[in-house]
């Protein structure tokens, strides 16, 4: 394991833990590289993964701190599209719509079906440079998303949920008047600081919602 990595897991593994707290001031860019005897660059990229994930923030001139853990990012996962439709007792279909390789990032558009109906639209970015076996895969028989759980682990990930009418275009994919109520939920994934994936879904309202099951923390 890397210098960076001994750092990121060791403070994500107090956070998680609880050994470290919302609120608490993390030792300076110095002292850490000092207390693992590498170069201050690498304590900042360590330090930056893990602002990415919302665990610390870095505060101009103060430091960095302990993040809140907002409901949001502590009970959010990455779903697996054809698992959670199997779950259900339905039949999972994804139907690649595009396929086209932009510099470093492969784009995938397509649409997941439920039974015989179109759930979602997905556009989606794959950076090859973390994944260069995607680069070989025509993404026919099997989501990317699903492809990208058993080839990948992600070690971060942002997501941002929103509701807004489906566009003329989105309507058209997923066969709806334009303005139909939709779910979006807009994701990006890395693993330790290099980007794995950004995904844009669009779902149909009346079929698919959101729901997480959490406990509070003691104390």
């Amino acid at each position: 394991m890397s210098f960076e990595a001994d750092i990121r897991v060791a403070i994500e593994s107090d956070i998680r833990a609880g050994t470290l707290r919302p609120g608490d001031k993390l030792p300076s860019e110095h002292e850490l590289a000092a207390l693992h005897g590498c170069s201050r660059a690498t304590v900042s990229k360590a330090m930056g993964a893990l602002h990415r994930a919302g665990l610390i923030e870095r505060r101009r001139k103060a430091g960095s701190f302990v993040a809140d853990q907002h409901v949001h990012s502590a009970v959010l996962e990455v779903p697996d599209l054809a698992r959670l439709i199997a779950a259900r007792g339905q039949e999972y279909r994804w139907k690649r719509r595009e396929r086209r390789q932009a510099g470093a990032d492969l784009h995938i558009e397509g649409l997941h079906y439920e039974g015989g109906t179109a759930l979602a639209l997905e556009i989606r970015s794959i950076a090859t440079a973390t994944v260069p076996d995607a680069a070989a895969e025509p993404f026919l028989d099997v989501a990317p998303g699903t492809w990208l759980l058993a080839h990948i682990p992600w070690t971060s990930a942002r997501h941002r949920i929103s509701a807004a009418g489906a566009s003329p275009a989105e309507a058209r994919a997923l066969g709806v008047p334009p303005g139909t109520a939709c779910l979006i939920l807009e994701r990006s994934t890395w693993r330790a600081d290099e980007p794995v994936t950004t995904v844009r879904q669009v779902f149909r309202g009346d079929m698919f919602d959101m729901v997480a099951h959490f406990e509070p923390s003691l104390g």
